[in-house]
């Protein structure tokens, strides 16, 4: 996903959490705060967590996601299909982005992997 404006890119660059949301297998939703990275060129979307998560197991199946980024009254959201790998090279990946973004390397719990967000559909409020 590339044209989003300079507003946009730097709203999301800013160290902050937002909510991501996924269905559960009875379709209820799941809504959860975490820490995110987003990669402009891959128009990806990046969620460290554990495989054994409830996040995680809702996208093992395959599936989209939505993560929205607030701060008052200016939002992002951001949504598209989601994939979750352990494969390292991905996970290292992430980290990186995560370290970049937050100012600290990630929580490496057993069982790490990466939630990663194609991003194909974008919303924004005063950014």
């Amino acid at each position: 996903m590339s044209g989003l404006a300079g507003s946009v890119e730097s709203f999301l660059a800013e160290p902050r959490v937002a909510t991501l949301t996924t269905l559960r297998p009875d379709g209820s939703l799941h809504v959860v705060a975490v820490r995110f990275t987003w990669d402009r060129d891959a128009g990806t979307a990046r969620v460290l967590t554990v495989a054994a998560s409830r996040k995680a197991r809702n996208l093992a199946r395959g599936g989209r996601a939505a993560l929205c980024q607030v701060d008052g009254f200016r939002w992002i959201t951001l949504e598209g299909t989601a994939t979750v790998s352990d494969d390292p090279r991905r996970v290292a990946e992430a980290a990186r982005h995560y370290r970049r973004r937050y100012g600290s390397p990630p929580p490496a719990p057993p069982g790490r992997v990466v939630i990663e967000i194609a991003v194909d559909r974008t919303m924004t409020l005063n950014t």
